[in-house]
């Protein structure tokens, strides 16, 4: 039997990737030391769940998680992000991921699943999950920018401030929450979709991967195409009957929750990690966030960040 080990590119997290080639079939063998609970036990105990409500996930092939390695089933090196990107029309590709999230979205969940002896529970989203994630953008991304006295006093007040909009979320955290939907996340193989780097799913706001999709820092979109397909969720998912402006309410939140989120994952990939080939998506990012601060009921978000911080000065990261 001829064997072939090629290590693939990676994601953000601690992983590495290999695709094993062995008769003319492939697998990957995912490998992690660093945070092996979630890259590896709690990543195949997800894939499990999507798996076993149809939907297309890499399945468990054998488990080596004694020797922080598992082997899953090969999803294809074809992105949704490589179908997508050359297209002029993309808005019948992007309905095909909302149904896809829809679909995702309808999950129930048991009270904790079981992987060898370990007891798997997924979590649920707080107002303290939301916070820890948005409180990257002061610990990691604005520290390279400011002083730290400085950093200290803009942190509590824009803190206080998001504590607030975080409090005017209206959906209930009922729903399953990929946590990295986007379309590097996606996987296309003979026009069949599946899903990975499904580790951090949670149980939370539906908005939060409705958010994720249409706001991605990695392709910009037209702002008529984002309305598209924010209305075809709308349309089509199970808060169709819902107010519109409650649901657009919580995207923009969830959305500068989100991309705070992500300014200082990404700084802290470059500065911890030295990948800094995430970079280049940090000026999209900031015109994302300021394109969402203009929702009335961020208002007062929008006030405190023009007022403390030169945004401007900020999306050309120089000092990195």
């Amino acid at each position: 039997m001829k064997y072939n080990l090629k290590k693939i590119s990676g994601d953000a997290s601690f992983r590495e990737f290999y695709r094993l080639k062995k008769n003319n079939k492939t697998s990957i063998i995912v490998s992690a030391k660093k945070e092996k609970f979630k890259n590896l036990a709690v990543y195949a105990v997800i894939n499990n769940v999507l798996n076993n409500n149809k939907i297309n996930a890499p399945k468990l092939l054998s488990n080596h998680y004694k020797n922080d390695m598992i082997e899953i089933s090969d999803l294809g090196e074809k992105s949704f992000y490589d179908h997508v990107i050359s297209k002029k029309n993309k808005l019948n590709s992007y309905k095909l991921l909302i149904n896809l999230l829809i679909k995702i979205q309808k999950i129930k969940v048991k009270k904790y699943y079981k992987f060898e002896k370990l007891k798997i529970k997924i979590p649920k989203y707080t107002i303290s999950n939301l916070h820890k994630e948005s409180d990257l953008f002061f610990d990691w991304y604005l520290k390279y920018f400011i002083s730290n006295k400085k950093i200290y006093k803009i942190k509590k007040i824009l803190r206080s401030e998001l504590n607030k909009v975080y409090k005017k979320l209206s959906y209930k955290n009922d729903t399953f929450v990929h946590r990295d939907f986007h379309i590097s996340n996606v996987m296309i193989n003979k026009n069949n979709l599946g899903i990975i780097d499904s580790q951090d799913a949670i149980i939370g706001n539906p908005l939060y991967d409705v958010s994720s999709l249409i706001d991605d820092v990695r392709i910009k979109l037209s702002n008529k195409l984002q309305n598209q397909l924010f209305n075809f969720y709308h349309k089509n998912s199970k808060l169709k009957d819902d107010q519109i402006k409650k649901l657009k309410n919580d995207f923009d939140i969830l959305s500068v929750q989100r991309n705070l989120k992500i300014l200082g994952i990404f700084v802290r990939l470059y500065k911890r990690d030295n990948k800094d080939n995430y970079l280049k998506f940090l000026p999209h990012t900031w015109t994302l966030i300021e394109k969402r601060l203009q929702n009335p009921a961020l208002k007062n978000l929008k006030t405190l960040f023009y007022k403390h911080l030169s945004i401007k000065k900020l999306k050309k990261f120089n000092n990195l």
